[in-house]
């Protein structure tokens, strides 16, 4: 590239975009890469502050801004990811279906640690839709050795993807509702108005529900009854604190159950609990899930959809940005809320 008068540039080549921006209504490029520049356009770059400009003069081994994005963008984009662009020397990556963003976090640091390139995205587990845009990379310079490119390429062949979407799976799911409240009538199970819509809105279904009362042997034996079904995914409601007369959890235990984690540092969600039922998942929902918009089941779900399976350690890592701050209104999932 070189640096020339825009007097001086009349019937020369523009190498790179020049952006306008009018405050509130337009940011985007007024003149493409590639535009040869006539005598008439010179009041159009002096208005948007462009005395000089930059014209194609492209060395042996450097490659312009838009390839060096074109190319970062393809080994970037990993399952189920698409670009589009270059605009402005950026191309920007798209889902292209419904399920959960993936990212790869220690690469992301790596590309975003070396010098020259950038790539910027949303947060991790963010349940996405087709054309939802989830991030982009660009070159910070106008130029760069094509050797620098080759170098992040071939980190991203090894070690990546550096970013994918997770289909959700559609899942049959049991649920079972614990409480003497219920049986007795004294209490109305809120369970299908609450969490039955969101097991909707992801395309899976309630295939079977048992409501039982807060006797561990009868809990016991519903789960046993579920696990011997043909659902996927169990979910308990219902006695999970540390009240005396809260049976849930010795319940789960007693169906063979292997409780990976009860409690995490997730606010609403603190007595959170997550097991495995011979190869199928057993969510336990604290109260929490009837009284706030947005829970650890809200962060979990999805998750368990596209076939993830967590642990301890991963629930440490959402108590950074684990507090829910009630919002009024809620925003979520557009929000740091469990994000990590």
């Amino acid at each position: 590239m070189r640096k020339i008068r825009i007097e001086d540039a009349v019937g020369m080549v523009l190498g790179h975009d020049v952006t306008q921006i009018i405050p509130g209504k337009y940011k985007g490029p007024r003149f493409k890469r590639g535009h040869k520049i006539k005598k008439e356009d010179i009041p159009e770059f002096l208005k948007i502050g462009k005395e000089h400009i930059y014209v194609m003069v492209q060395k042996p081994g450097m490659i312009h801004e838009d390839e060096a994005a074109l190319r970062l963008g393809r080994v970037f984009a990993g399952r189920n990811i698409e670009i589009s662009g270059p605009s402005e020397g950026k191309v920007t990556l798209h889902s292209t279906i419904k399920g959960v963003l993936k990212i790869n976090v220690p690469l992301l640091h790596r590309i975003n640690l070396s010098r020259n390139v950038i790539l910027s995205t949303i947060h991790r587990y963010t349940p996405c839709s087709p054309r939802m845009a989830v991030g982009a990379t660009r070159i910070i310079s106008l130029m760069a050795p094509e050797k620098q490119i080759e170098k992040v390429e071939n980190w991203c062949r090894k070690e990546g993807p550096v970013i994918e979407i997770l289909p959700y799976q559609k899942m049959n799911i049991g649920v079972l509702v614990t409480g003497n409240e219920f049986i007795k009538g004294r209490t109305q199970d809120r369970f299908d108005d609450k969490v039955g819509k969101k097991i909707n809105q992801f395309g899976s279904r309630v295939v079977r529900k048992f409501v039982v009362p807060d006797e561990m042997d009868q809990i016991s034996k519903a789960l046993f009854d579920l696990q011997e079904d043909s659902v996927d995914l169990i979910l308990v409601t219902g006695g999970l604190s540390v009240d005396p007369d809260d049976v849930t959890r010795a319940g789960i235990r007693k169906a063979g159950t292997k409780i990976i984690f009860y409690g995490t540092p997730i606010l609403p969600g603190a007595m959170f609990l997550y097991g495995m039922l011979q190869e199928k998942p057993v969510l336990g929902l604290p109260a929490c899930v009837f009284h706030h918009h947005a829970t650890l089941f809200d962060l979990i779900f999805p998750r368990i959809l596209a076939g993830e399976v967590l642990n301890r350690r991963e629930m440490s890592f959402l108590g950074h940005g684990g507090y829910c701050q009630n919002c009024d209104p809620c925003h979520f999932p557009v929000c740091p809320f469990g994000k990590g």
